[in-house]
């Protein structure tokens, strides 16, 4: 379309998360030309916005700001315009109508449960350990060797299922040795007879810290997307560009090597940019649609494929009784929906406008186009509402306000094949589409937590202003030590998620 406006640059950015504003923070500092489309027409942060209603402010999922990257944690302290707050760390499991301190408190459980119980959990664990399943191959199995039936009863069955959509059962057993290796039965233990957050011999650098039981951590004043927001600011300071509420539509491979970029934005106008590089932090699945001349069909088919876990946040404002004080709340009952309940006034109390009251977010997770997806938002509202006063935490008299975030493609998912797919995608891409770089959650289909997506992007960066590959974006590990390491560093795996037992 001749008539269609078309920009130059040198970096286009598709996605404007921690990914993608990383790249153009970089870019725009080193005086690279570069402009990032950004589909949300309000927010900046992708899955790492913050959402505001009537000035009660809501993250897509609580992030805390804690990483094991130096070069990360420096650019968080360089972007953001304002200190962070400190959160000591309050958290708890809800079960059977009772709050338990997390990490686990002997003292507390004993209180919750009683020594009889406490007794079965422990001969539970006994037998688990003189009888246990040979060749355990899904997690309920792994689990019940490791921790006893009861004990996965009671903390491992209900919010797995329902973060995954998936029966224990069907969960692929490597899932839980990895993702649990770092936090044994012994782990859980020593911690609540000790207080210890590390694991090894010895005190001091010998010890290592257990990221779930980490007692601390910072977090932006007024939520995760103040991060992002003022990184925006910042690349536009710098030179760069950000574009807003512009979807993109097709991405075409130049006979120069480079890329013409078609968007549409929040009026159905239509735009084409052309880039030298495209940094893509949008989901894999919608970019190797968009790419043309198009892949082969296997790879199309790959694509097509991969599936996505979708996100529900309904908000719920109530007048604040001060007996909720902590961050979160991990919902182990199967008599509600409701998976996570966060507490912002107690993340920041700039979250919350009003001091008299409590902003309570119950976080639902879904498949996009499922029953609880398809709800309308006043039902949703109304059930968020319920529950919450199910669970103990309001009454009926005392609920003020309520709202829903809805995330499309928050996790994507591991099912059975995926890597397979993934691998081929990769493949594809490498072999045929130079300049373009996939980075981030949704642009690599990993399970990336925030600060691994930074340095998917920062790695991306180094490789453009290199005028080579010297670093393999794909080998940022679930630590993301990868600067420490360099480039020599073993391919990681990401931030684990679980996978579908074959057959199941």
């Amino acid at each position: 379309n001749s008539a269609m406006p078309s920009t130059k640059t040198r970096v286009l950015c598709i996605g404007g998360g921690p990914a993608g504003l990383t790249a153009a923070y970089l870019l725009s500092q080193k005086d690279v030309p570069v402009t990032v489309l950004e589909a949300d027409p309000v927010y900046l942060g992708g899955i790492s916005r913050t959402f505001v209603h009537n000035g009660y402010r809501c993250d897509i999922g609580g992030h805390r700001f804690y990483t094991k990257s130096e070069e990360v944690d420096k650019l968080w302290l360089e972007i953001l315009d304002e200190s962070f707050v400190r959160c000591m760390r309050k958290s708890s499991i809800y079960y059977r109508q009772s709050f338990f301190d997390y990490p686990l408190k002997i003292g507390n459980i004993f209180g919750k449960i009683g020594v009889v119980e406490s007794a079965m959990c422990v001969l539970s664990y006994l037998r688990a350990r003189v009888f246990p399943v040979k060749n355990p191959d899904n997690f309920e199995q792994w689990v019940c060797n490791n921790f006893g039936r009861k004990l996965f009863s009671m903390f491992f069955e209900t919010y797995t299922e329902k973060v995954w959509g998936m029966k224990c059962s069907e969960i692929s057993a490597d899932w839980a040795a990895q993702r649990i290796k770092r936090f044994t039965l012994a782990d859980a233990l020593r911690n609540a007879l000790t207080g210890s957050r590390t694991k090894g011999k010895g005190k001091g650098k010998g010890k290592e810290v257990i990221t779930t039981l980490i007692n601390s951590f910072r977090y932006p004043p007024r939520g995760a997307g103040m991060m992002w927001e003022s990184a925006g600011r910042k690349i536009l300071d710098q030179g760069g560009k950000i574009e807003m509420g512009r979807l993109v539509t097709s991405l075409e491979r130049l006979p120069d090597g480079g890329w013409r970029v078609g968007s549409v934005g929040p009026d159905g106008d239509e735009a084409s940019h052309e880039a030298e590089h495209v940094i893509s932090s949008a989901p894999l699945r919608e970019v190797v649609g968009f790419v043309d001349p198009g892949p082969s069909p296997e790879v199309a088919a790959a694509a097509e494929a991969l599936k996505y876990r979708d996100f529900l946040a309904v908000g719920i404002v109530v007048k604040d009784r001060k007996e909720f004080t902590d961050q979160w709340i991990y919902i182990h009952d199967p008599e509600v929906k409701v998976g996570r309940i966060e507490n912002y006034k107690y993340w920041s109390p700039e979250m919350v406008p009003d001091p008299d009251t409590a902003f309570y977010c119950m976080e639902y997770f879904c498949f996009e186009g499922d029953g609880l997806w398809n709800s309308t938002d006043a039902e949703l509202v109304e059930r968020g509402k319920r529950e919450l006063i199910q669970i103990g935490l309001t009454v009926d008299e005392d609920v003020v306000d309520g709202f829903v975030v809805r995330q499309k493609k928050a996790y994507p998912v591991y099912d059975e094949g995926y890597a397979d797919r993934v691998k081929l995608i990769r493949g594809f891409v490498e072999a045929e589409c130079p300049g373009l770089h996939l980075t981030g959650r949704n642009g690599m289909h990993r399970y990336n937590n925030q600060d691994h997506a930074m340095m998917t992007a920062m790695l991306a960066v180094e490789n453009i202003i290199a005028g080579e590959n010297r670093y393999n974006v794909w080998n940022v590990n679930q630590d993301a030590e990868y600067y420490e390491k360099g480039k020599g560093a073993g391919a990681g795996t990401g931030r684990l998620i679980p996978t579908k037992v074959a057959g199941a």
